[in-house]
């Protein structure tokens, strides 16, 4: 037969598809409306019943099962298998009869065969419902998405061991309004289940659930802390660092919240009307053109004196190199500009001393000016007399005073390592914290707890909380006050090397699997493709 254009003989094509001959007798392959039907018929073996397991081979009936199979040649496949119904040999069972069953083809009430049940399977784990269905389209398999969603219900929960290092951690099904908690092994990172709430008695009762657990890793949450406690008493309790690191930098935007007043003063040392060009220049005006010259100038010369070279700079400013040598060899801006173009005569020649005189005058609108100039015999138009005005009205420019640093981009600054700012931010800061002692408290202590948390030396934490207390700054000591209340648990998370950062990992799949179905997906749904696309 052929098929697909490859000529190849029914038994050579029997043998792809069936591993299962001892059991299947295939009598014809034919192919109809690019469905390529497999018609076959068991071999009349012996069957077991299900329920006693006696072997039986007398027929009640036969009938015949249509099971899709997976595509050959890119073209669906349909295998008509006719199987027989059998009589139980013994007396004693509660079934009369049963329908026999090919190991490896069949299920009871299937209409695909396993190995197709599995590709279906495996497309709904990854897309879901009506992502899963166009693709099963793609692959000559035509499904609906409520099917691809009974599959992956179907499918049971991997197994897994009770793990010594669980990570605990919230995740919202609605932000903001339902959240749930996700539960974790930190050693392998592999997700163990998923619950509704978070709430200290649902983590209680799951670890009471599943015992065993020797450290768990959670973050600031109280619940969380109280649940673990109920749940555990015998774990010892490890608050994330992330989380300690965020805490700080909402206590440390409440206290340079209280230091505003130091914001606000660095951005008034502006003037609100200044001279672009200084009182010795104010009837000197500057086109275009040389002004472009002279900031070209400054640029090459200020590059030369840093001990660039002619091609660099060339490279870097994306100008020709005579240019740059040109420009490199004028000790003043003027020599290049002695030696441009004298522009061309213009009908507006012989008026330019009348609008001088009217703009002197305070006359500055060049509609009126023009229909004065047509009195005077001026042919032109209106462009040229607005153009010859547009330098002086360039004269006088409003520089605006640079907004003064917010309260979130002080806290950001004083949060990040201090390598990590860009020349004008460090600028900033340091000329910000030589006006507030309190922010420069502030940032000492910030960079100390800094130091703590990056080299996990929680021993020390004692002594920054006594350093803070003294200084009297009420934002960090409430968060000072804090890490007393969870000591045990903060020690641990500043010593040890267990963290919360693959739970935050898994929230991030979480939200990646909500947003790949569209927020529609249940608790339930969720749960069992978060844990079986970790699984595969």
């Amino acid at each position: 037969m052929t098929l697909s254009g490859i000529v190849v003989r029914c038994d050579e094509l029997v043998g792809l598809l069936f591993p299962y001959l001892d059991a299947v007798l295939v009598e014809s392959v034919f192919r109809v409306n690019e469905v390529v039907h497999v018609e076959a018929r068991t071999r009349g073996l012996d069957v077991v019943c299900p329920d006693c397991t006696t072997a039986s081979g007398r027929v009640h009936s036969t009938y015949e099962r249509h099971l899709a199979d997976g595509p050959v040649g890119g073209q669906a496949v349909r295998i008509d298998l006719t199987v027989r119904r059998l009589y139980c040999e013994n007396a004693g069972c509660a079934r009369r009869t049963f329908a026999e069953q090919v190991r490896g083809l069949t299920v009871r009430y299937g209409r695909r065969t396993p190995a197709a049940q599995r590709v279906l399977e495996a497309v709904a784990i990854a897309l879901a419902g009506r992502a899963g269905s166009r693709l099963a389209i793609v692959l000559n398999t035509r499904v609906s998405r409520m099917t691809l969603l009974r599959a992956v219900m179907n499918v049971p929960d991997p197994a897994w061991n009770v793990p010594r290092v669980l990570g605990v951690d919230d995740f919202a099904t609605r932000r903001g309004q339902h959240y749930g908690t996700v539960l974790i092994d930190c050693e392998t990172h592999r997700p163990l289940d998923l619950l509704p709430g978070r709430d200290a008695a649902t983590l209680a009762t799951w670890l009471r659930e599943q015992p065993g657990s020797a450290v768990i890793c959670r973050g600031r949450a109280g619940a969380y802390a109280e649940g673990a406690r109920a749940g555990a008493p015998d774990a010892v309790q490890v608050a994330d660092r992330f989380h300690l690191w965020q805490n700080l930098g909402t206590a440390l935007e409440r206290s340079v919240r209280r230091h505003s007043h130091c914001l606000k003063a660095a951005g008034t040392s502006a003037d609100g009307l200044v001279n672009d060009t200084g009182a010795a220049e104010v009837e000197q005006f500057m086109s275009p053109i040389e002004a472009r010259i002279r900031e070209r100038h400054a640029t090459i010369h200020r590059l030369l004196a840093q001990g660039h070279g002619i091609r660099e700079i060339a490279r870097e400013l994306h100008m020709g190199g005579n240019t740059v040598r040109r420009t490199a060899r004028a000790a003043a801006p003027e020599e290049l500009l002695s030696g441009r173009h004298q522009p061309r005569r213009s009908q507006l020649d012989p008026y330019k001393a009348h609008l001088d005189q009217r703009w002197a005058q305070g006359f500055t609108n060049a509609v009126h000016l023009h229909a004065e100039l047509r009195a005077f015999g001026y042919q032109g138009g209106y462009q040229p007399i607005s153009d010859y005005l547009q330098p002086r009205r360039r004269r006088r420019i409003r520089v605006v005073a640079p907004a003064p640093p917010g309260v979130r981009q002080v806290t950001g600054w004083m949060m990040r390592h201090p390598e990590h700012l860009g020349i004008e931010e460090r600028r900033q800061l340091t000329a910000l914290l030589a006006r507030c002692p309190g922010l420069t408290a502030l940032n000492r202590h910030v960079r100390a707890f800094a130091e703590t948390l990056t080299t996990r030396s929680g021993q020390h934490l004692k002594d920054w909380i006594i350093a803070t207390n003294v200084e009297d700054l009420p934002g960090l000591s409430t968060f000072a006050h804090g890490l007393e209340k969870d000591w045990e648990a903060v020690v641990q998370g500043l010593t040890t090397r267990w963290n919360s950062g693959p739970v935050e990992g898994r929230v991030n799949h979480i939200k990646m699997i909500k947003c790949q179905m569209f927020g529609r997906a249940g608790l339930s749904l969720l749960r069992k493709r978060v844990l079986l696309t970790a699984a595969r």
